[in-house]
């Protein structure tokens, strides 16, 4: 099944019961970052996409799954 980051993420986020916010305070960014990640508007760079795997303890494989 074809998926994007963002609907990744954004199933991560909530699986985790995280909000965007306190996602995003416990990464040190701007809610905004967050939600433009999810709607796929950037993508995050390679020092934030480390962080988002240990924050939402889940793997590059998972945020990636999908994709093309």
């Amino acid at each position: 099944m074809k998926s994007s980051f963002g609907e990744n993420l954004k199933l991560i986020r909530q699986v985790n019961g995280f909000s965007q916010r306190r996602l995003a305070a416990l990464m040190e960014i701007p809610q905004q970052r967050v939600s433009e990640w999810e709607c796929n508007k950037v993508e995050p760079a390679l020092h934030s996409l480390m962080k988002l795997i240990k924050a939402l303890n889940t793997s590059f494989e998972e945020l990636t799954e999908g994709i093309e």
